[in-house]
């Protein structure tokens, strides 16, 4: 069996308190991008993965918490750069 190679991890972004008054942009942004990755996780195929629950009724539901929760995690482990940006861009207009 051939072993899985490690990826280096990404640095976490700052920690929202370093941003003051900019906590709440700093979130939404982090929630943005979070649903953007959850609908990308969506694209992918992560929700054709029929019986992941065991089957039933509620599955469909049951796939999108997963779904949202790993892409939440994604955003905590330094995401894909789009809430950074988004930050950035909310907080010009902010200032402008």
């Amino acid at each position: 069996m051939t072993p899985i190679p490690v990826l280096p991890v990404a640095a976490p972004p700052a920690p929202i308190a370093s941003f003051g008054g900019d906590a709440k942009l700093r979130a939404a942004a982090e929630k943005l991008e979070a649903t953007f990755l959850a609908e990308m996780l969506k694209s992918a195929g992560l929700d054709a993965q029929d019986g992941a629950f065991g089957g039933g009724i509620g599955e469909e539901q049951f796939t999108s918490f997963l779904r949202e929760a790993q892409a939440e995690e994604l955003v905590h482990a330094g995401g894909i750069g789009l809430a950074e940006s988004l930050f950035n861009a909310m907080k010009a207009r902010a200032d402008a």
